[in-house]
């Protein structure tokens, strides 16, 4: 059911090792182990795990988070003083019987985790002196525009990553999720109709979309592709093993599938626009590479320098203040920030530098207490973060005091408590519930609502009938669709196909009639809580009938 392996600090040979971990070979127990490379045997180094933390708790969590809330695969990574000293997969790379087991190399994808790679993308650019965090992005990229003028001409380089740039909680994700075909330059342009709901640099609401700018402004720098500049720059020269900064394609065999995918792989990627902010595929090697580099101040361990250290500590500094979650009290934390590309906050009375990660129906963790040297990597092939949150919490928690609440059960009750809110919800003011029954119309009543409908941000989005039904369709998407229910006063639910492929949460539209009561537009508002589905901040218009 899983694979283990325990790797030491290697200090010489690199340019031989590089994108060799899977050669690695387990020869005894954690304190005496052997490297087989080209042949060659190596004596290496003890590892040891880091103290208040065990093999068998590592194994006991993730078992007990895989049961209670059923995650087909799990992999989980330690690095502590400098070395990689754990690596372990556990269970199947897809929700079926016949998937094969996780091992270390096997491709996750990491989803928000991405968007490090992109942060510290930038920071090799800082470094490199082709870019300030203070400059103003209008000046290095022209094209950039928000719909406040003065924002526009005062929107620095780290106002791209901080989430506080008055833009609304996920705005603008329907132009990076749900089937989405828009590109970076579709998105560039489309940015000045995006409504701002808070003030500059005051308010945070986590943004994926000026992530994809950020992407955008490390190709205008560079003169490279984001993808092409990510994967040399940084996971080439980190030696990130099985990672990379592009999908999956056929052909390559050890890849995890996420809840609610048919694990079917393309035969040629396309550019994804949402790279930048979740694009990254990476195994439990290749993360633990990564958090080990970091650790070391922006250098691999054998002195390859990826970023500098002042630039790490920049990635690394709070730069917008965020609430504190329920648990605060269980972790003893005073406050919580987001950096560039990072959470941080005061665990235990340590600071702790993380990242969570959702995309394709997987979840990603990252966790680090740089105080103790120390960090994790969890990634999971199930889209709910209760397993997630489960793993890496118990197992930082151990490190930095040497014991743990429970946090599973604790996972558990929260979820519970949701699903327990979302039923009194939906049977009291949901639709179809008894305050919001639904309806029957007649197809002469139907008609009035079909047409082209052109929204400033999103584009097109197409009304139509099909077998007396109401289909609303949206362009720049493939198979984005769902079917209309009608409920009193010109509201309708929208039911979305192919929505466990990332389709989002069922919607309401509410139509407008002029004057005249013939139908002008709709508003919309997500019925459940995706954020990714961001359907408030559309406000299409009529612009024709059939």
């Amino acid at each position: 059911m899983f694979q283990t392996q325990v790797f030491p600090s290697m200090r010489s040979n690199q340019t031989r090792l590089k994108r060799r971990f899977s050669m690695f070979a387990q020869c005894g127990a954690l304190a005496a182990l052997c490297l087989v490379v080209a042949g060659t045997s190596v004596q290496a180094a003890t590892v040891s795990l880091p103290d208040g933390l065990t093999e068998k708790q590592i194994d006991d969590v993730v078992n007990k988070a895989r049961q209670a809330f059923d995650v087909p695969g799990v992999a989980v990574g330690v690095i502590h003083d400098g070395k990689i000293v754990f690596a372990k997969g556990y269970g199947r790379k897809a929700d079926n019987e016949k998937s094969g087991q996780v091992d270390t190399s096997t491709l996750f994808a990491i989803g928000s985790n991405s968007k490090e790679f992109t942060a510290t993308a930038l920071a090799t650019l800082v470094d490199e002196g082709k870019l300030k965090w203070t400059d103003r992005v209008n000046d290095i990229m022209p094209e950039f525009r928000v719909s406040d003028p003065w924002i526009t001409r005062d929107f620095r380089v780290s106002d791209l990553l901080t989430h506080h740039s008055g833009m609304g909680l996920g705005a603008g994700d329907l132009m990076l999720f749900s089937h989405s075909t828009f590109t970076r330059k579709d998105i560039l342009a489309a940015l000045p109709y995006m409504p701002f709901t808070g003030r500059f640099r005051a308010d945070y609401a986590y943004n994926n979309l000026l992530y994809v700018v950020a992407g955008a402004l490390v190709e205008k720098v560079s003169g490279q592709t984001w993808e092409h500049y990510v994967q040399t720059r940084l996971i080439d020269t980190a030696a990130l093993p099985a990672c990379q900064s592009t999908f999956p394609v056929k052909g390559q065999a050890d890849v995890a599938a996420g809840q609610g995918s048919d694990g079917v792989l393309p035969d040629h990627a396309e550019p994804s626009a949402m790279a930048p902010a979740g694009g990254v595929w990476c195994s439990v090697n290749g993360m633990n590479r990564w958090v080990q580099t970091l650790l070391n101040g922006g250098q691999t361990v054998d002195g390859r320098k990826v970023i500098s250290l002042a630039q790490r500590d920049a990635l690394w500094a709070p730069h917008a203040l965020l609430p504190l979650p329920d648990s605060a009290d269980r972790t003893k934390s005073h406050f919580r920030a987001y950096g560039y590309g990072w959470f941080m906050e005061d665990f235990y009375g340590l600071k702790r530098v993380w990242h969570t990660g959702t995309v394709s129906g997987m979840v990603s963790y990252v966790s680090m207490l740089p105080e103790k040297n120390t960090g994790l990597v969890v990634l999971t092939n199930h889209d709910d973060n209760h397993a997630t949150y489960s793993i890496a919490l118990t197992m930082s928690s151990l490190i930095a005091t040497g014991k743990s609440d429970d946090w599973v059960a604790y996972w558990q009750n929260e979820a519970r408590k949701a699903q327990a809110k979302a039923a009194q919800e939906a049977s009291t003011t949901g639709p179809g519930s008894p305050a919001r029954p639904f309806i029957t119309l007649p197809v002469s009543e139907l008609k009035e609502y079909v047409g082209l409908y052109h929204d400033a941000w999103r584009g097109d989005i197409r009304l139509f009938l099909k077998n007396n039904a109401l289909v609303m369709e949206f362009g720049k998407a493939d198979g984005l669709s769902g079917t209309l229910s009608a409920l009193p006063h010109d509201l309708f639910v929208a039911k979305w196909q192919n929505r466990a492929e990332d389709a989002g949460d069922d919607s309401y539209v509410q139509f407008e009639r002029d004057m005249s009561g013939k139908v002008t537009g709709f508003h919309m508002q997500v019925v459940g809580s995706d954020f990714s589905f961001d359907a408030q901040d559309l406000h299409p218009l009529k612009v024709s009938a059939p």
